[in-house]
């Protein structure tokens, strides 16, 4: 009985050092693996900051494009169209050709405003 009792502790305490040895590989992987993930991480974060300035740059490239297309296009107007010139000198420039009379229009000015002014006083 005794021998029996021996082997059994024998078995035990080989099975506790197998699960101690599983949970020591187990956190040794999950360490590796910690690791390797600490050093992915910051150049992925920077990788997707870049492309977030990147795409907000190519939107400013895009509406510099687009301004000056139509500033490129109001001189070729204006340097080629008699009409165009004429309609933006009365518009902007307030010219008028002789003997001709305008009337502007201004718009009404919401009420909003002067109820504001009144409430701050």
């Amino acid at each position: 009985m005794d021998q029996t009792y021996g082997n059994f502790r024998a078995r035990r305490e080989a099975t506790v050092w197998q699960r101690l040895n599983r949970i020591l590989r187990v956190l040794l992987v999950l360490a590796v693996w910690l690791v390797i993930v600490s050093l992915f991480v910051p150049p992925y974060k920077r990788l997707v900051q870049s492309r977030a300035e990147i795409d907000n740059l190519q939107e400013q490239v895009n509406e510099q494009q687009t301004l000056l297309s139509r500033q490129t296009r109001e001189v070729n107007m204006l340097k080629t169209d008699a009409t165009y010139l004429e309609t933006i000198a009365r518009d902007r420039l307030d010219l008028m050709k002789e003997g001709e009379t305008i009337f502007r229009l201004e718009p009404a000015r919401a009420p909003k405003a002067k109820a504001a002014n009144s409430a701050r006083r």
